[in-house]
């Protein structure tokens, strides 16, 4: 049997990386979205386009790369592509320094005399690491984020490369100079802070490697590495990246306050304070031969040079870019720009429980803000103090949102312990808080079990569909494909409805890589030790450490297995090394290199080759534009120099990309209520951004300032409406006989509301010229504008609202998006005129049709019918995410509203062309007919067009007759306490087509569907 020496082995090792990365790279390339995915990604590629700041904590240093692959681009569409190839890129690349770090972890299993290699070795060897990376390739987690241009591809990139390092490290550390690798660790981990801190977490299995070479192992010695490697990542974390800052803020606030210099002097003074003590310590530890000294030095300092790319974000958050998050432009708003503080903050080792009322306000550290020259006293980081006995060490069940709450109980069978408290009234009650028990049960079942090995399982056992799931047995869960598993689990899978059986994330692996990585799991464990510990270090710490620090709480807003994929890389290594461990089995039928060919082509077809055939359909975004074509949509159908209010991410994030990255509409102003509670984006919403002049507000800085006007009590002390002009004049006064006590802080007064109505005075003739109103709308313009506040607290974004609609006086349109939350319409919505996606204020009284406002058929018509884009929804072979779907259900609720508002108008025939339009742009074949679509249903019916009606109506009550049979009949009890609302959603779905039958089709159909939903009502009766 021919052998091969250590550098003939090295090119072997070298080629088929190169290849297996040529693999990832095509695939990814391939895939990736052409625009802005939802979520992140969309600020992401605009912020980075233009050197922008983006939501806390930053990203500077991807920020930075996004802006050089996006100046290649020789257009703007351009743009997203070359910023979604960085993470394809990111990701094959990681892929890459994952074949290598297999491929050396296999050979110090497999060959016991490194200078020679024979033929099965080197097959074993390589197709381990073969088998590994491309398993890690078509995970369905890494997958996902390769293909958006969001951090996380790069950020496993750093963890790949550190890892890798550390084992080269590892291999030359006996020769000189081996140092050099654990110094471009170093500087790797100052580099990583720039993208994301997922990286930092390595370093517990670095220590480890290091403690293996260098040290005989001892259990004391093993213990001493964990402490040492722990306060290493505290330090970095705490120390370094906020303690830094901290003591800069410090200095600075010493140097502007104290010696009367200018802002940002302290800052300077400190930087070059930092870079001359750096020096001169790494220059006389090199002089005087203190090695492990100066390679400290050293590494500290490249760590600083790699952090210092956050310099990048104060320097533009300086220039006052449109987008600029938090205007981090000094050393305070920088910390609480680092610190995420505008996210709030849950307990992690000890803490309250949901139902603790706090018994006390505990002042914290002064914040500072600069103004004139000097850095002036915002407010203090109080925190509130329980009562001990509604405190619990290791705190899981914590936050006191009702649905949370709920949701505590179910997952942790809660039953509770009494406690004794007083009540307001001096009373004394009992209440019943988690016990210790309940509090871990959750830990597990919830934390552990849902937002962890559950994704664990997507990965390498299967996936049930992409519906995100709240423990419900029907939405989100992982299978494998093998009955008596999934059944015993979810109920009977055969029997699955369609509607959730034809999902393209319905992928099965029938746990094949999850064995083959339980396999190299024992095999590295029995074969190399210390390898398996290293391994398991980064598995553990990637996963399992990251569900105990985000102490999640129920509901997330999506799911969030991109947190862990770190977790995964470690299983893909073991998933790799399954390969040899599969051929010590086949070996004992014969040992030859035909035998190894064999095995590793069977883990090569039964592991990576069955993941990218179940996972390529839910993966491919080759040809999606939906999100960014949402964005584009919202901000087209506005007037010209419009105000347009949004929300969350996925309704604010593709606009911005739009308007920074294509250049759409940038005379609207797109403006997020949920951050019109902050002074930093007030400021910028007073600042001119590209065609959009700065919104029509009267309110001064010093008077909407953080720690001022924050929140004001709405008190209906004046029985009567208000001139809004003059309530806007009055909260906004110093004077103190327009201020109340605070019911939060008995020292303090505070402005407040006194009139729960108010009104605005409407000029109709002034008005009808400045906004347009077609003749058929100006005999309904409204002499005053009145409405209710339906709130007793307005935070500043209402009040933000409130002095626009006052001081604009009608100059600018103002809208309202239709995604946005209700509880910032403060009662607004009784004005509120639908014209596409979103609502327009207008002084006319809404009637409310069919929704939220009245419909402006004429505005609709131009919008849905001629100006909005809906490219790639109707191509079966696009993939469309939950994410995506959502925002297409509000699609074709928009066109079934203009439907039966035009009907109303008595204008069938063009009623029938809209519902025909959104049939043809939205066809029930590409996207499942959901409760939504039921005025479409109804809409047909009251048009005239029974077919389509019947048609429609028919698939629809299949659908919903199919999937409550399931539920009834063949689900278990215990499972059916899983099945959230889904039963009755679809009950009620039947309910409703079985109304529509009844009033308008009054035949069989009709007799069939009564039959049926009574059917199903007698059994769950019964």
């Amino acid at each position: 049997m021919k052998n091969f020496t250590l550098n003939q082995f090295k090119k072997y090792n070298n080629l088929t990386g190169w290849i297996t990365f040529g693999i990832a790279t095509l695939v990814y390339l391939l895939t990736i979205e052409p625009t802005a995915s939802f979520w992140d990604c969309g600020e992401f590629i605009a912020s980075g386009n233009k050197l922008e700041v983006g939501h806390p904590p930053g990203a500077p240093l991807f920020m930075l790369m996004v802006r050089f692959f996006t100046m290649f681009a020789p257009s703007p569409h351009w743009v997203p592509i070359l910023a979604n190839s960085l993470s394809a890129l990111a990701s094959s690349f990681t892929i890459l320094f994952l074949f290598w770090t297999i491929t050396y972890m296999a050979r110090r299993i497999i060959v016991s005399n490194n200078n020679e290699i024979n033929l099965t070795q080197l097959i074993l060897i390589l197709s381990a690491g073969f088998v590994g990376a491309l398993a890690y390739t078509f995970s369905d987690t890494f997958w996902f984020s390769a293909v958006e241009g969001e951090v996380y591809a790069t950020s496993s990139l750093f963890t790949a490369l550190v890892f890798w390092a550390i084992l080269k490290w590892e291999e030359h550390a006996n020769e000189p100079h081996a140092n050099r690798w654990l110094i471009f660790i170093a500087f790797l981990m100052g580099l990583s802070i720039g993208v994301h801190l997922l990286n930092l977490l390595a370093i517990p299995a670095i220590a480890l490697v290091y403690y293996f070479k260098k040290f005989k192992y001892s259990p004391k010695g093993l213990l001493y590495t964990l402490l040492i490697s722990g306060i290493l990542l505290l330090t970095i974390m705490y120390g370094i990246i906020q303690g830094f800052v901290i003591f800069a803020s410090k200095i600075e606030l010493i140097f502007v306050n104290s010696l009367g210099l200018p802002i940002k002097s302290g800052v300077l003074f400190l930087f070059f304070a930092t870079i001359g003590l750096l020096s001169y310590g790494i220059y006389r530890t090199h002089k005087k031969g203190k090695v492990i000294l100066n390679t400290i030095l050293v590494a500290l300092t490249v760590i600083m040079i790699g952090y210092s790319s956050y310099a990048a974000i104060v320097i533009r958050s300086s220039a006052n870019p449109p987008m600029d998050q938090n205007s981090p432009d000094n050393m305070f708003s920088l910390l609480y720009y680092l610190n995420r503080e505008q996210y709030g903050d849950r307990p992690l080792l000890y803490g309250q429980v949901f139902n603790a009322q706090p018994i006390a306000r505990v002042k914290g550290e002064p914040t500072y803000a600069p103004k004139d020259g000097k850095y002036v006293f915002v407010r203090t980081k109080d925190k509130y103090k329980y009562d001990p006995k509604f405190e619990m060490l290791f705190p899981r069940m914590w936050s006191n949102e009702p649905n949370h709450v709920k949701a505590y109980k179910q997952w942790s069978n809660f039953k509770g312990k009494p406690v004794k408290q007083y009540s307001p009234d001096g009373k004394v009650e009992t209440t019943y808080i988690p016990t210790f028990g309940e509090n871990i049960l959750f830990f597990i079942r919830y934390q552990l079990g849902h937002m962890y090995f559950r994704y664990f399982m997507w990965n390498f056992a299967g996936r049930q569909n992409d519906m995100q799931g709240h423990g419900e047995v029907t939405k989100g869960n992982w299978i494998c494909g093998i009955p008596f598993i999934d059944n015993f689990r979810l109920g009977p899978q055969d029997k699955l409805p369609e509607i959730y059986k034809n999902n393209k994330a319905h992928n099965k692996y029938y746990l094949l890589p999850f064995i083959l990585g339980i396999v190299g799991l024992a095999f590295q464990l029995k074969k190399h030790k210390h390898d398996f510990w290293v391994t398991m270090m980064l598995f553990i710490m990637t996963g399992i450490a990251i569900v105990v620090y985000l102490n999640q709480s129920p509901y997330q807003p999506r799911e969030r297995d991109y947190a862990y994929a770190g977790s995964f890389y470690a299983f893909a290594i073991w998933i790799g090394l399954g390969v040899p461990a599969v051929y010590q089995l086949i070996k004992k039928i014969k040992d030859h290199p035909i035998f190894a060919v064999a095995t590793a082509t069977l883990c090569t077809l039964g592991v990576p080759v069955l993941m990218a055939s179940e996972n390529w359909d839910d993966h491919d975004r080759s040809g999606s534009f939906i999100p960014a074509d949402f964005g584009y949509n919202m901000l087209i159908g506005c007037k010209p120099n419009s105000i347009l209010f949004t929300y969350g991410d996925n309704d604010t994030f593709p606009l911005w990309y739009n308007q920074e990255v294509e250049g759409v509409r940038t005379d609207v102003r797109v403006a997020n209520l949920s951050y019109l509670s902050g002074d930093w984006y007030i400021d910028q919403m007073k600042r001119k951004a590209y065609d959009s002049d700065p919104i029509p507000i009267r309110m001064t800085r010093d008077q909407y300032f953080t720690g001022a006007r924050d929140a004001i009590l709405v008190i209906d002390r004046i029985k009567e409406p208000l001139n809004l002009d003059r309530v806007v004049d009055f909260y906004l006064s110093d004077n103190p006989d327009n201020k109340i006590q605070s019911p939060f802080n008995r020292s303090e007064r505070i402005n407040y509301i006194p009139s729960k109505t108010v009104y605005l005075p409407i000029d109709k003739v002034a008005v009808s010229q400045k906004l347009g109103i077609p003749e058929h709308y100006k005999n309904q313009l409204v002499d005053t504008m009145r409405w209710s506040i339906n709130k007793n607290i307005v935070l500043k974004n209402g009040l933000v609202l409130f002095d626009l609609l006052a001081t604009n006086q009608w100059e600018r349109p103002i809208y309202y998006g239709t995604t946005v939350n209700s509880e910032t319409f403060f009662g607004l919505d009784k004005y509120f005129h639908l014209e596409g996606m979103m609502y327009r204020v207008l002084p006319i009284q809404a009637k409310r049709q069919w929704g939220t406002g009245s419909v402006n058929t004429e505005e609709m018509w131009k919008n849905l019918m001629e100006k909005y884009r809906f490219r790639s929804i109707n191509d079966p072979k696009v993939y469309l995410d939950e994410n995506k779907l959502r925002i297409i259900s509000n699609y074709r609720n928009l066109f079934a509203r203009l439907a039966n508002a035009l009907i109303d108008e008595g204008k069938k025939d063009s009623a029938k062309l809209v519902l025909n339009r959104c049939m043809e742009l939205i066809p029930p074949e590409t996207v499942t007919l959901n409760y939504f679509a039921l005025p479409l249903v109804e809409a047909y019916y009251r048009a005239g067009d029974m077919d389509n009606a019947l048609k429609y109506s028919k698939i629809m009550s299949s659908q919903a007759i199919e999937a409550a049979k399931y539920m009834i009949y063949d689900l278990s009890p215990y499972q059916k306490n899983w099945l959230g609302n889904e039963l009755q959603l679809n009950l009620a779905i039947l309910y409703e087509l079985t109304r529509l039958a009844n009033q308008y089709e009054k035949g069989d159909y009709s007799n069939e569907l009564t039959n049926t939903f009574n059917s199903f009502i007698s059994t769950l009766e019964g």
